[in-house]
């Protein structure tokens, strides 16, 4: 590791910015660098997106779907010829992986696909929970959570985010609405203007 470490120090540009910092961790499993992590993000955000299971991507690849997860989540590093793979098999360069980067300023005019932001956090860790728990719901319930989350959107678009309520006055009516939404079959759930406070 030492003598990697002086070959790179050999062959830096002098006066070049170092876009992220190298510390004593890299190379542990605890503290992936952050450009693996921001690749593995743009992997599992394109296979998402292009509608492909782990499974089906790491078959086409000829890898496992735990070392596909791997890869995603930055517990292993990438190699070229692995990204090559990964980008044939979800028929995008291999340059879509590192697009956003910080310091990848080199293909500004190169367009990048666009990555919607409900792609990004389905393929996130967060993402992934949230989805396996829903999955795990009675449908019945699963309706109502769904329900509530909607609900919950439309009342937040409409709440002026620099107005605090007060804790002491008990739940506002939106509050209210949410618990009534959740505990009551059947019943549309549906926020106006009228009630939030």
């Amino acid at each position: 590791m030492e003598r990697l470490m002086q070959f790179r120090k050999a062959f830096a540009e002098p006066g070049r910015p170092r876009v992220f910092s190298a510390s004593a961790n890299h190379g542990t499993e605890s503290s992936p660098h952050p450009a693996d992590q921001y690749v593995g993000r743009q992997i599992a955000a394109v296979r998402v997106q292009s509608d492909v299971s782990q499974a089906q991507l790491a078959r086409s690849i000829g890898i496992s779907f735990q070392q596909l997860q791997k890869y995603e989540n930055a517990k292993n590093r990438v190699s070229a010829s692995m990204l090559y793979e990964i980008a044939s098999s979800l028929a995008v360069p291999v340059s879509r992986f590192f697009g956003g980067l910080p310091g990848n300023e080199t293909d500004r005019d190169v367009p990048t696909l666009p990555v919607d932001e409900r792609i990004n956090f389905i393929a996130s860790a967060e993402g992934r929970r949230l989805i396996e728990g829903l999955v795990q719901l009675h449908p019945r319930v699963r309706s109502r959570v769904s329900a509530l989350i909607s609900a919950l959107g439309e009342a937040l678009a409409v709440v002026d985010p620099k107005q605090e309520s007060v804790a002491s006055a008990g739940p506002n009516p939106v509050e209210r609405r949410f618990v009534r939404c959740f505990l009551f079959e059947g019943r549309e759930c549906s926020f106006h203007h009228s009630l939030v406070v």
